[in-house]
């Protein structure tokens, strides 16, 4: 079985597999559509996306993909730990712009379900971190979005790193909530 806890926003869950260890290691069923089913979340995923950074305070995102190629991701860390955050971008929803957040880890085991409709990123919180996610559809260069991680607007607490953030140019760039394309 599995666990499931809601979060604020609509949608957004933290699932929390099962981890059963003995003297040899452990074992963990780590997606089941049928226990996510009896939760009521009935998702296809069609890619899984894998991300190393070797150092604490990467930091990518926040990205999404616009409709029709929108993506659910099912967020999980094997090594390592993040805070992952999650940015209600749906012009019409009463949530409009706000975040939530959660540290996914190795040590925690849990996973974090984001919905299409949200911005997603993280930062890693530790070296040698690596991420691990499923997506209900492809990469599309052309649909491919992402917001300033540090958007006043938004307002996301992210942890503070001495050497700072390491950013990809792209991440750099990203545009103000205000001026972004976004969910209807």
């Amino acid at each position: 079985m599995v666990e499931v806890r809601t979060f604020g926003l609509g949608g957004i869950l933290e699932i929390l597999p099962k981890k059963h260890g003995d003297n040899r290691g452990f074992f963990s069923e780590t997606y089941n559509a049928a226990a996510l089913k009896a939760h009521g979340v009935e998702l296809v995923f069609v890619q899984d996306n894998h991300s190393y950074s070797a150092a604490a305070g990467v930091l990518r995102g926040l990205h999404y993909q616009l409709p029709p190629f929108a993506q659910d991701k099912l967020v999980r860390v094997t090594r390592g730990a993040i805070l992952d955050v999650v940015v209600d971008i749906r012009r019409s929803s009463p949530t409009f712009g706000q975040w939530e957040a959660l540290e996914v880890s190795a040590e925690k085991w849990n996973q974090i379900l984001v919905p299409k409709g949200f911005a997603h990123g993280f930062v890693t919180l530790v070296p040698d971190t690596e991420v691990l996610y499923k997506v209900t559809e492809l990469y599309s260069k052309d649909h491919d979005r992402s917001l300033r991680f540090d958007d006043p607007a938004i307002g996301v607490e992210w942890p503070s790193f001495a050497a700072g953030y390491i950013l990809s140019d792209k991440d750099k760039a990203a545009p103000l909530l205000a001026d972004a394309d976004l969910f209807d």
